[in-house]
Order: structure tokens, then C-alpha cells, then sequence
């Protein structure tokens, strides 16, 4: 089965090796790299540069002027796609706080989603624009609003996983791409809660370990953020971890079965929305998992997780009440 993907930021830091990675993807058969007119290469530039891949990917660039709506602008871009991975927005800079984002990030994702809404209702709408945990929400509410499916929604936490598992492996000598490590709660600072306990293969902890990597894996962004010195975020392991998303999401269009780990509508905890393995189907999200067993550190993390991811929700539900 072919798929037509879209790239929504598909230009930016994050865009363009996102970009690269879903035309990798024989079962890709248009690909449409969007961004807007302003940014600093254009995305028919990339579009050209990855247009001369030996790959079946048909490959087009769109922009669209920021000042206009984005559903005036989409029609061509998004109409008949499947998935469309959205890592739009602004890169959050040091000092800026993740409510400075959510002001304009909100109305990027909102504007796409509209545009989506209308042009390509039935595709997956993988979401990466920050933060993750309350513009997911504003969205999924919105497409309610609009009478949509909400379980077309997906916010993507992947690279907490890449991290975690990368951070196991070299700490325990095994080769990273084969350590799993669940990653649930939220896709932010504290609200991210690796559940080392259940690493795959079985693996134990020192309390040592356990109080270095979690935080470390917690503020994994902020590592980068400072190695960069400013000048951009994590993008590439952005890029790596959405396409590995996107590549699940397709899968279970095809009729595949396929698991990953993403931040939806949830019924998983008491909370409305939360992050667990999510099973995809041919219609999007087709079921939530729970997450097992924790131990008592877990536990304990699981109830502070929920204090701060339910502000953070409530941001989302707010800005789709007033939207």
C-alpha cells in the first residue's frame, strides 16, 4: 500500500531529517514538505533536494504565508494524505518556559489541524509540537468541536524512549536498539516517568542508577538545548524518534499489527489524556494499554507525574473551550 505523507514544518530543524527519513520508507509514495514562506530555506528547496532520491517518494513543497489561515493555503498539500507529522512551531530557547510556548505554538497547531480537519480528516495527526502536553489536548478537543475523530489526535513521546533505552544500554553494556525501556505519563520536565522496573531485557537497578537516570532522561532536552548553546534543540533525535512514530502509525493503516508509545485520549489513569504503548489500526489509535505493575519509586513519581500533567491538560482544554 502507498501512502501520502506531509511534513508540516517540513523545512525546519527537526523538519528536514524527518523529512528524509519518511521518503527513506518504500511505502511512501508522496511526500509533501510544508512549511511558510519566511523560513530561513525554503521548502521547495528541500523538496528539490530530496526529489532526487532513488526512492518511489514523489516529493513537493508547499509554503504558505504565516499571516494568512492555513486552511486557505492547504487544500493541494493535504488532501488525500494519511499521516501528517507536525514538528511546526517554535524551538523552545533557553530561559523560555514551556507556557512561554504553548502561547504560540497553540496557534500554529491549531491552524494545521484546521487545514487537516478539512482537507484530510481520516489521516493520523502525529504531533510534535511543543509542549506536548497541553496542545495535544487543545487539539483533540478542537477536532471534537469540529466532529471529528478525536483518535486521529497522537502526541509523540518516542524520544523519551530513544533516550531511555540509549541511556540503559550504555550504562549496562547492551546494545541500546535492544533495550526497551516504558516511558509513560507525559512528554515534559517531570511528567516524563521511565518505568525502569519493567526494562527489557530484565534488568536491576542501584537506587544510585535509578536517581541518576531518571532526571537525566527527564531533562534530556535541556542537555542538548545547552550543547547547542542556544542555537537550536533537539532536532536530529527528534527526527530519528517521529519517524519511528510515523513508520508504527503506517504500519497499522496497512492492516499491520503495531504497538508504540504516544500521548492520546487516554483512559489508562484518571486522567484524560496520558502517555502508554498505544496500539494503531487501520483508522488511527485503535486501543490504549496500561502499564503494569510499578514499584514504589514508580509509584511514588506516578502521583507527582499526575499533579503536573493535570495543570498542564487543563491549559489545553481551556484554549479549545475559548477557541
Amino acid at each position: 500500500m502507498s501512502f501520502k505523507v506531509c511534513v508540516c514544518g517540513g523545512a525546519g530543524g527537526i523538519g528536514q531529517p524527518l523529512s528524509l527519513l519518511m521518503a527513506m520508507d518504500d511505502r511512501v509514495g508522496e511526500l509533501c514538505v510544508q512549511d511558510v514562506d519566511v523560513a530561513m530555506v525554503p521548502a521547495a528547496g528541500v523538496a528539490a533536494d530530496l526529489s532526487h532520491l532513488n526512492l518511489p517518494s514523489k516529493v513537493k513543497g508547499f509554503a504558505i504565508d504565516p499571516k494568512q489561515p492555513a486552511v486557505d493555503q492547504l487544500e493541494e498539500c493535504l488532501t488525500g494524505c494519511h499521516l501528517v507529522l507536525v514538528p511546526a512551531g517554535m524551538p523552545r530557547k533557553p530561559g523560555m518556559t514551556r507556557d512561554d510556548l504553548f502561547n504560540i505554538n497553540a496557534g500554529i497547531a491549531k491552524g494545521i489541524a484546521e487545514a487537516c480537519a478539512k482537507f484530510c480528516p481520516d489521516a493520523v495527526l502525529a504531533l510534535i509540537v511543543n509542549p506536548v502536553n497541553s496542545v495535544v489536548p487543545a487539539v483533540t478537543e478542537l477536532y471534537k468541536k469540529w466532529g471529528k475523530d478525536p483518535k486521529k489526535i497522537v502526541g509523540v513521546t518516542t524520544l523519551d524512549l530513544v533516550r531511555a533505552s540509549k541511556f540503559v544500554g550504555e550504562l549496562k553494556g547492551m546494545p541500546p536498539q535492544q533495550v526497551e525501556v516504558p516511558v509513560i505519563g507525559g512528554h515534559a520536565g517531570a511528567t516524563i516517568l521511565p518505568v525502569l522496573s519493567q526494562t527489557t531485557p530484565a534488568t536491576t537497578f542501584t537506587d544510585d542508577e535509578i536517581k541518576a537516570l531518571d532526571p537525566r532522561i527527564q531533562d534530556a532536552g535541556t542537555e542538548v538545548v545547552n550543547a547547542k548553546n542556544g542555537k537550536g534543540s533537539a532536532t536530529l533525535s527528534m527526527a530519528f524518534a517521529g519517524a519511528r512514530l510515523g513508520k508504527a502509525v503506517l504500519t497499522g493503516l496497512a492492516g499491520g499489527k503495531s504497538e508504540e508509545y504516544a500521548y492520546v485520549e487516554s483512559t489508562v489513569t484518571d486522567l484524560p489524556y496520558f502517555a502508554s504503548k498505544v496500539v494503531f489500526g487501520p483508522k488511527g489509535v485503535q486501543e490504549t494499554l496500561g502499564f503494569g505493575e510499578l514499584s514504589a519509586y514508580e509509584q511514588e513519581r506516578l502521583a507527582s507525574v499526575k499533579t503536573q500533567l493535570k495543570e498542564e491538560i487543563q491549559k489545553g482544554l481551556d484554549y479549545a473551550a475559548a477557541n
